[in-house]
């Protein structure tokens, strides 16, 4: 990987006295769509909560586009051009779909009109959120409320954006929904890194994997190739 957009070397995290990742290593290629797969427990959620500064680094680097970013706020990671789609989606309880959207938008200098125009962009991607857009975001179904936080992630404006767990208690129909919203952004050059224990679904809307096993990677490669690994088709495909 000649030029990657992102890459990991020997971090370490955790919290309090407990450590999680153990110098986790890993780069992942700009325009690619890329994951992270594991057991629950396994540290896949800790690992995009220390990329995206919500929680401390005890050693290691991440480098984002040619810049080290280790230890810098949530806000400077935002403005590099990391956007984090938490999981359970944490939508604002009260606020509408549309102003759960701008608030996505709330770092960005632009005019009122280019806001507008990516709101509307997000409203094309997913025709609900603006058939919905003044219901409070958090009455809407679980599938439609990813919709609208992967939108409120998209108006920042990414170079990469971060998605922990895709499909976590989705129903199949909302997963292929937003599958081929991520194809279509993807094809528009966003690069995306998403946390899935889904692996299947995963693999499926992946080019490159990671396996992360009690903290420590395990495997990288090719989705393909990591669909046919004998240790990755025996613990997380089932055959």
């Amino acid at each position: 990987m000649s030029d990657p957009l992102l890459q990991v070397k020997n971090i370490k995290a955790g919290y309090g006295e407990i450590q999680v990742l153990w110098d986790v290593n890993f780069s992942i290629e700009k325009g690619a769509i890329s994951c992270i797969v594991g057991s629950n427990g396994a540290g896949k959620t800790t690992l995009l909560r220390a990329l995206s500064g919500l929680i401390p680094t005890r050693g290691g680097e991440f480098i984002f586009d040619g810049i080290p970013i280790t230890g810098l706020s949530t806000k400077k990671i935002l403005q590099a051009g990391i956007a984090h789609v938490p999981e359970a989606r944490r939508l604002f309880k009260g606020l509408s779909v549309r102003d759960n959207l701008l608030l996505g938008a709330y770092l960005r200098k632009d005019s009122r009109l280019e806001i507008n125009h990516d709101l509307e962009w997000i409203y094309s991607l997913f025709p609900i959120l603006s058939e919905r857009s003044s219901q409070d975001a958090t009455t809407m179904s679980g599938g439609e409320q990813q919709m609208c936080a992967i939108g409120r992630g998209l108006m920042a404006r990414p170079k990469l954006l971060l998605i922990d767990e895709l499909s976590l208690g989705l129903a199949p129909r909302a997963v292929e929904k937003l599958t081929e919203a991520l194809l279509a952004i993807n094809q528009q050059g966003l690069s995306i890194l998403l946390v899935e224990q889904d692996v299947m679904t995963a693999f499926d809307l992946s080019s490159y994997g990671v396996v992360i096993e009690t903290g420590k990677v395990t495997l990288t490669g090719s989705t393909a190739y990591l669909s046919e690994e004998p240790r990755v088709r025996e613990a997380y495909l089932g055959v």
